[in-house]
């Protein structure tokens, strides 16, 4: 069964300050080591970079630029991946700490059968929905998980589900909407997604007690 994976590393970074997947955590890049565990799990890699960006990390299989939404830059690096592969697993480059074993959690289960597969991690915060200041509903945490990456796909189930060139906020979500079976594994606590500089400083702290 090919596995092959897609590495999303061509977001801006506006909530950052800039292109965060090329700042430095500990000795290498965010996107160095999101690659490395990828590689450990897949096949082969096809990072998405910005435009502009020259690539001089771990040696992948194809490079290409994104496009202007993370669906956009999704679908630019599973056109960069040949028909015969069986399952395509993406990533952001922003969560670096996704050990190899969460890359074999998803990957197995599609193996059982499903269409996609997403790490899940429970939510613990009370949770509101508000219409402008006012609270209008609480919702029920109990059947609510947080969805982290990598996340892994049936590839004619992630093709079919691009084919309409939609926009999520997750891949799992566009193949969820056209009626693929998406399953749960359990998260990890520590694969934090890195929106802010002060998430370097904890992503670090992590590493270092790891």
């Amino acid at each position: 069964m090919d596995v092959w994976g897609i590495v999303v590393a061509a977001g801006a970074g506006r909530r950052f300050g800039g292109a965060k997947q090329f700042e430095a955590l500990g000795d290498r890049r965010l996107v160095d080591r999101a690659v490395e565990t990828a590689l450990l799990g897949c096949d082969e890699i096809v990072l998405v970079l910005p435009a502009g960006a020259e690539w001089d990390g771990p040696t992948v299989r194809a490079v290409v630029v994104g496009g202007v939404t993370r669906s956009d830059s999704v679908r630019a690096g599973l056109a960069a991946i040949p028909d015969h592969v069986a399952v395509v697993v993406v990533h952001d480059a922003a969560r670096p700490l996704a050990s190899p074993e969460l890359f074999e959690a998803v990957i197995a289960e599609i193996a059982a059968g499903a269409d996609a597969a997403v790490p899940g991690v429970a939510v613990t915060d009370t949770i509101k929905r508000v219409d402008g200041s006012r609270v209008v509903e609480t919702v029920a945490r109990d059947t609510l998980v947080a969805v982290q990456t990598p996340q892994a796909f049936a590839a004619a189930a992630l093709r079919a589900a691009h084919a309409g060139a939609g926009d999520a906020t997750d891949d799992a979500a566009l193949v969820e909407a056209a009626g693929g079976r998406v399953v749960v594994v359990p998260g990890e606590p520590h694969n934090l997604k890195i929106t802010a500089p002060r998430d370097l400083a904890l992503a670090l702290t992590w590493m270092e007690d790891a």
